[in-house]
């Protein structure tokens, strides 16, 4: 029989009420690490709230009536409190959700700490880890190391957290390699895959997935994220003068949409870019099946889940060359790899167009590299590593 491995997982981009899209693939990996035999796991996703009178704002509202301790998902899920300071609170945020967690989990046994998001949940992890004696695990994703990892105020945190832990983990190659060149060692970082659920991310007719959402036959590009800078969008609605005719589908939501529908109306593409707010999980398929390509131009990613759920669903993709996506667009069927630049952007969407790739073979790039039961497992392993280090 496989010995209990009492895991407390730290993971501050966790799904709620109030956000049930937020860190969904999170969610999905630690319960395919519970659905692993001999694995006894608590998850505390801290809450962060701002001090009186900005806890009231509208934005905060909801999450000031999540509960602190429920069933999610069939997951024991604690959600304590720490103070956020926005915007320029980000270096204080570590030693915060490190006392939430301490609080939430006194009485608490484990054997090990693993922390989802490498930042601020990796230096937590190391804090929570000192005081209770327990070695601890953090994994990298994409910004955590991009901007937390550069940014003067938070990488000491991050390089600390990194020494010190017993293992890591990062979801790319490409992210692995970006962790050790800001000094991380390579050698503590072992790669682990996202996973995707075959049983509903899967090729499917794009006619009837196009007419269930009522889009016409013009050619359709998406994109699926928050609708912030770094995701590229822009140069996506300024590629659209190249592609005539090419309708543009954004779904989520974010600061930069007012300024994405100003730039929409001043290149005079304003009637075919179209902003369906933010799109359950559960109705991403038969979007990815809607659009001829998904094209995210992003500055930085680790391996952007959008990219392998679009792939799943025998969609090619048109992306920037960031994070893993040269682990991703591993031949012309699975899309291109392209500049920065709405002539790059616009020359790749145009040649998809002229030969779209048959679907069931940009679903075959991915190789069956992506699983969910396989990310549990590696996970399970890795942590178990980690506790007997």
């Amino acid at each position: 029989m496989t010995k209990s491995l009492r895991v407390l997982s730290i993971a501050t981009l966790f799904p709620d009420a109030a956000r049930p899209n937020f860190g969904l693939f999170v969610e999905r990996s630690l319960r395919a690490l519970a659905a692993q035999p001999g694995i006894d796991l608590t998850i505390i996703a801290p809450v962060g709230l701002p001090p009186f009178p900005l806890s009231l704002h509208k934005r905060y509202r909801a999450l000031r009536g999540l509960p602190q301790s429920e069933q999610w998902n069939g997951l024991t899920v604690l959600r304590p409190r720490f103070t956020l300071i926005p915007r320029v609170g980000a270096s204080f945020n570590p030693a915060k959700v490190a006392d939430a967690v301490l609080t939430a989990a006194r009485g608490r046994s484990f054997d090990v700490i693993d922390a989802q998001f490498f930042y601020p949940d990796g230096p937590a992890a190391m804090r929570v880890a000192d005081a209770l004696g327990l070695p601890f695990s953090a994994k990298a994703r994409g910004a955590d190391i991009s901007h937390f990892g550069h940014d003067p105020a938070t990488r000491n945190q991050v390089i600390d957290a990194a020494d010190k832990a017993a293992g890591l983990l990062a979801v790319s190659a490409a992210m692995r390699d970006d962790m050790a060149a800001i000094g991380i060692d390579a050698a503590k970082i072992a790669v682990h895959y996202t996973g995707i659920d075959a049983a509903r991310f899967h090729p499917g007719d794009r006619g009837a997935a196009r007419t269930a959402l009522a889009m016409d036959d013009a050619p359709a590009i998406l994109t699926v994220g928050a609708l912030i800078a770094r995701k590229g969008q822009a140069l996506v609605i300024e590629a659209l003068p190249a592609l005539p005719g090419v309708h543009y589908w954004l779904a989520g939501a974010g600061d930069e949409e007012g300024r994405y529908r100003a730039l929409a109306r001043q290149l005079g593409v304003e009637t075919r870019v179209h902003f369906m707010g933010p799109v359950a999980n559960a109705d991403l398929p038969q979007l990815y099946r809607a659009a001829d390509a998904v094209v995210m131009p992003s500055a930085s990613e680790g391996l952007a889940n959008a990219w392998v759920e679009a792939l799943a669903c025998g969609t090619p993709i048109v992306i920037s060359n960031a994070g893993g996506a040269a682990e991703l667009v591993t031949a012309p069927v699975a899309g291109r790899i392209v500049d920065r630049t709405p002539l790059a952007i616009a020359a790749a969407v145009n040649a998809i167009l002229t030969d779209p790739p048959p679907s069931a073979d940009v679903a075959a790039i991915l190789g069956g590299r992506f699983d969910w039961d396989r990310n549990g497992q590696e996970l399970a392993a890795h942590l178990r590593r980690c506790a007997g280090a």
